[in-house]
């Protein structure tokens, strides 16, 4: 075993990719995340098929065409139930990964994805559509599970100098799900009276690839050592993950952290919220996530026929508009995996969220302007996708890697629970409330959103730290001085506090 001359410590080596951790990436990313952003959109192109649907279901029972108001409350809960379902999959979050693992956690979540894949699949022979609205609500909260544990299991795999990059790839498989639901959707595809059922009925497929091959993969050593208490188990995981038998260093800072927590246990979301030495990092990831979804994004995901129809792209040329939207998001999700290691956490989300800024403030400009400007319409579209560029390099993909690195392991659970609620909770708020906006304030309902982004973007240049290249203990130490307790990290160092916090409570920080 290397050791370093000074201290008598394991050296630590650089992490590299192995087919063992890349692989375990792409099936948890496929399986899981891809599912959350088909979903997104797999219901904006069929939806004049699926509305002509629930009419002739509706005139097939009652003998009478549905009421405008009806179709359109039915419709919108058809497009809400998915988000809604995604705030009670992330509150079951905690339970079922301390229970069952992140990796079974996964395997289990497949049940909210076949089952109501099948019933989306046989709504149209059924002749319900009430079905299709219970389905989207289970598979929202397959969706709320995913998109919290998928960036939990890989950021646990991976070794900090690729952990960066690793959580970004959930984000590009949703981005990926979301440009595979708008190609499908195209006429002459699925997105036709014959085809929207089986489009709906797609999402099982990644279930299965992830039923059949996640099981072949370690479970994350970070649960089995820390809160399993199985080192054996750990360390195999570790050295396949690794490629190598020497994970001394990496182990040994594995049980450092362990130690530091046992003072703790596994704490809360109550327990969370009251805990001194974590508050800055609660209200951070709190902030980054509304600040995600509040920004505007799934209004124009939700939304972006209509906007291209108001910018006066016509008809027939909008699906085309939209599927090139989505190719440009993810390619900039897969220019933000080579890079955030380079240029960090922290100015990937300050640059994102300045041009989503820039971008609804342009947009409103040229909506306001397009009748009088002919060229205008074109500068509506750019403004879109510029925002879409903005979000996919910062406002997108970082908020749950940050999540992943700013608490330890007894913490983590119930942070990402947190984060998954405020996450949803505020998409289903958009995806409500949008439409009103819309109607209310027409294009200057882009600068509320402007402002969001802007208000986001002063608190994270504030307030949230690089958190690159660093272990889980040294990034809860960044925090210390914020939040008024120092945090040692060394064998034999004593915590300390400062004002009145009791001895006891210091040994709750830093229990070394």
């Amino acid at each position: 075993m290397a050791q370093t001359e000074e201290w008598g410590k394991p050296v630590e080596r650089r992490g590299r990719l192995t087919a063992v951790l890349v692989l375990a990436t792409l099936i948890s990313g496929f399986g899981s995340s891809f599912q959350y952003g088909y979903n997104v959109a797999v219901v904006n192109s069929p939806s004049p098929f699926m509305q002509q649907f629930y009419n002739a279901t509706y005139m097939e029972r009652y003998g009478a065409p549905m009421e405008g108001t009806l179709l359109t409350l039915l419709w919108s809960l058809t497009v809400s139930m998915y988000p809604l379902g995604g705030f009670f999959g992330s509150l079951m979050v905690a339970p079922l990964v301390n229970k069952l693992g992140r990796k079974g956690t996964l395997l289990f979540n497949n049940i909210f994805s076949i089952v109501p894949a099948v019933m989306m699949g046989v709504s149209e022979i059924a002749k319900s559509y009430e079905i299709i609205i219970v389905a989207r609500f289970i598979v929202g909260i397959c969706a709320g599970l995913s998109s919290n544990v998928v960036p939990m299991y890989i950021g646990e795999l991976a070794p900090k100098n690729l952990r960066g990059a690793l959580g970004i790839i959930p984000q590009l498989f949703i981005t990926i799900g979301i440009l595979s639901a708008q190609v499908l959707g195209i006429r002459n595809i699925l997105g036709n009276s014959t085809g929207w059922t089986l489009m709906l009925g797609l999402t099982s497929i990644p279930a299965l690839v992830e039923l059949l091959l996640l099981p072949f993969f370690p479970e994350s050593p970070r649960y089995m050592l820390i809160q399993r208490g199985d080192e054996k188990t750990a360390l195999r995981a570790l050295q396949r993950l690794r490629g190598r038998e020497d994970v001394d260093a990496e182990l040994s800072e594995m049980r450092l952290e362990d130690q530091s927590e046992k003072a703790e246990g596994r704490l809360s979301v109550l327990s969370l919220l009251s805990q001194r030495s974590l508050r800055w990092q609660l209200i951070s990831i709190v902030v980054m996530n509304m600040g995600q979804q509040l920004s505007g994004v799934n209004a124009i995901y939700y939304y972006a026929d209509s906007i291209y129809a108001s910018a006066g792209v016509k008809q027939d040329v909008i699906q085309y508009v939209t599927v090139g939207t989505g190719a440009v998001n993810v390619f900039m999700t897969i220019a933000a995996v080579f890079i955030v290691e380079a240029v960090g956490r922290r100015v990937l989300l300050l640059c994102g969220f300045g041009i989503c800024c820039g971008a609804c403030v342009l947009l409103t400009v040229a909506l306001n302007f397009q009748e009088s400007v002919t060229w205008m319409s074109y500068g509506s579209i750019a403004c879109v996708i510029i925002y879409v560029i903005g979000h996919a390099i910062g406002p997108s993909p970082i908020p749950t890697v940050v999540t992943t690195e700013m608490f330890r392991q007894s913490a983590r659970p119930a942070a990402f629970m947190v984060a998954g609620s405020v996450h949803w909770l505020s998409n289903f708020t958009v995806g409500l409330v949008f439409p009103f906006l819309e109607r209310g304030l027409g294009s200057y309902s882009f600068i509320i959103f402007a402002f969001i982004c802007l208000v986001t973007l002063i608190y994270i240049w504030l307030v949230v730290p690089e958190t690159k290249n660093k272990t889980f203990l040294e990034n809860c130490q960044m925090f210390a001085k914020r939040n008024k307790v120092e945090i040692k990290l060394g064998d034999g160092d004593l915590p300390l506090t400062e004002g009145k916090e009791s001895l006891e409570d210091a040994a709750r920080v830093t229990a070394f």
